[in-house]
């Protein structure tokens, strides 16, 4: 592949396996992007699957537009991978996933569904977007998702999935895992759920605002 060292190739591979292995992904339902450097990006090829996704099913396409540079077909999706890198300059990886519990809410009616129910959703989350149901390619989805990204790190598509953003691999698996984790303490709950008191989701934001800044927070 054109200009990709061997090791970034590698690194991008691992991460669609490791977020299959998870179960985050089935099929060929989710996929990933990465900031290859400053006008490029890496992509899963169209109806990859992750589990056994390989070298040669991964698109390499500008940032700017999507455009594949190198490669097979990225996925459909790419609108939002591109444009989520474009707005966002500190994050380097975004995916789009399906887990069960996630996306069982998801295709619920929109409402007022409170997912502080677990420290780690403001800590590491924040606070979640969603956009309705708009057709999976779109340029519509895309500018949606894009638009509801530039200021939360995870989005819920109606009917369709998730997409979360974040600096490495690493923190957009474990985005996905926290929120899945959430997502199926809420459904078991069954509506008797006692959501995290107000003061100390104020605490985890704060902490959370104050670890992207690299300082820590005012007494």
């Amino acid at each position: 592949m054109i200009d990709v060292p061997d090791h970034v190739l590698e690194e991008f591979l691992g991460a669609c396996h490791a977020a299959a292995r998870r179960g985050l992904m089935r099929c060929s339902s989710g996929n990933l992007s990465c900031r290859l450097d400053a006008t490029r990006l890496l992509a899963t090829g169209t109806r990859s699957w992750m589990e056994n996704i390989s070298a040669e099913q991964v698109a390499v396409c500008r940032i700017a537009d999507g455009a594949l540079l190198a490669g097979p077909k990225p996925t459909v999706e790419i609108g939002f991978h591109a444009a989520i890198l474009r707005a966002r300059p500190e994050v380097n990886a975004v995916m789009h996933f399906q887990t069960p519990y996630a996306t069982a809410l998801a295709c619920q009616e929109s409402g007022a569904t409170n997912y502080f129910v677990i420290p780690e959703i403001p800590f590491y989350i924040g606070h979640v977007a969603r956009v309705p149901y708009l057709l999976p390619g779109s340029k519509e989805l895309a500018e949606a998702v894009a638009g509801a990204m530039q200021d939360h790190d995870l989005v819920i598509m109606s009917n369709h999935g998730l997409v979360t953003a974040a600096a490495d691999y690493a923190h957009v698996i474990q985005n996905a895992e926290f929120f899945e984790l959430a997502c199926e303490v809420i459904i078991h709950g069954q509506g008797k759920l006692r959501p995290l008191p107000a003061e100390d989701v104020k605490t985890l934001l704060d902490l959370r605002q104050a670890a992207a800044r690299g300082a820590q927070p005012a007494a």
